[in-house]
């Protein structure tokens, strides 16, 4: 199965791009992994609002109808590491489908995105800036298949 991670926004700290890079090289041992960014749209917009449904039309741009979408947003369903493991098995196991992963940007989702939506699952109770969720998320991807493949990376 292809795994595709959709982000908004570039990483403005190297450090948190450094990572991101790092765990988007391991994922390539366990699935077809790619990413795309779209670019932000908080100071293009006149609004919050404008700024979400622009961000929005990229995102349509970008997943087809067959594709299993999951967004990450705060009010999304937590898990935990293990949990999240068996999750993205189930998500492996669907024949056909790409699994998207999409990470929104500062505002969070327009709510054709959130209904277009499979799943929708949360990081943390916590908020984190969106810049740091995409490497805390896909270091949690990693995680998943490590646990999947009964890797020691999770202890």
């Amino acid at each position: 199965m292809k795994i595709l991670l959709i982000t908004i926004g570039d990483s403005e700290d190297k450090y948190l791009a450094t990572g991101f890079e790092l765990y988007a090289k391991r994922m390539q041992h366990y699935a077809s992994f790619d990413t795309v960014t779209i670019p932000s749209q908080k100071n293009k917009s006149n609004s919050k609002e404008a700024a979400m449904q622009a961000e929005s039309k990229e995102l349509m741009k970008k997943i087809s109808p067959s594709d299993l979408v999951i967004l990450l947003d705060e009010k999304g369903k937590d898990y935990s590491s293990v949990e999240f493991a068996k999750q993205v098995q189930k998500y492996l196991n669907m024949p056909g489908k790409k699994m998207v992963f999409i990470i929104g940007g500062p505002f969070g989702f327009a709510p054709d995105m959130m209904k277009r939506a499979n799943q929708t699952i949360s990081l943390s109770k916590m908020t984190f800036n969106h810049q740091m969720a995409k490497l805390f998320f896909l270091e949690q991807l990693y995680r998943a298949m490590t646990i999947l493949k009964g890797e020691p990376y999770h202890h």
